[in-house]
């Protein structure tokens, strides 16, 4: 059964360059094989030393995300359609201080007076006030 592969970006320079490659296999770890034998060294890429997929590759079969379904063990048929997508680290979240801008709603306002501190700096007003409770 051959299948279509989409290859991302960062592992093209394997499959010189093809954005989209064939496979033949009847479940995701035989495609993984094929491509192997295609490709060397591109299961390495795909998977770790133990032969599971890392982490941060996710493998969808026709817009569909394998962890969801059977992993490696899910079926393929003629003419399906597999995406490798790594998954990209990094970004900001909504709040999350960029360095030299503040987040939205707090601009031109000390930590004091929104009620930000620092990890040591929270500590020591939680300890001075155990310490006060404590004595009481």
């Amino acid at each position: 059964m051959a299948v279509n592969v989409r290859i991302p970006t960062p592992l093209r320079k394997l499959t010189k360059d093809k954005d989209t490659v064939q496979a033949a296999g009847a479940t995701i770890q035989d495609i993984i094989e094929s491509l192997e034998k295609q490709y060397p060294g591109l299961k390495e890429r795909l998977c770790d030393e133990r032969g599971e997929l890392r982490r941060f590759v996710n493998v969808y079969l026709n817009d569909e995300d394998i962890r969801f379904a059977q992993g490696k063990s899910t079926p393929v048929k003629d003419g399906d359609e597999i995406s490798v997508i790594p998954a990209i680290a990094g970004g900001r979240h909504e709040g999350q201080v960029v360095r030299g801008q503040a987040p939205k709603g707090i601009r031109g306002k000390r930590p004091a007076q929104n009620e930000q501190m620092t990890g040591a700096r929270r500590t020591r007003r939680m300890r001075m006030s155990d310490d006060s409770a404590a004595s009481s």
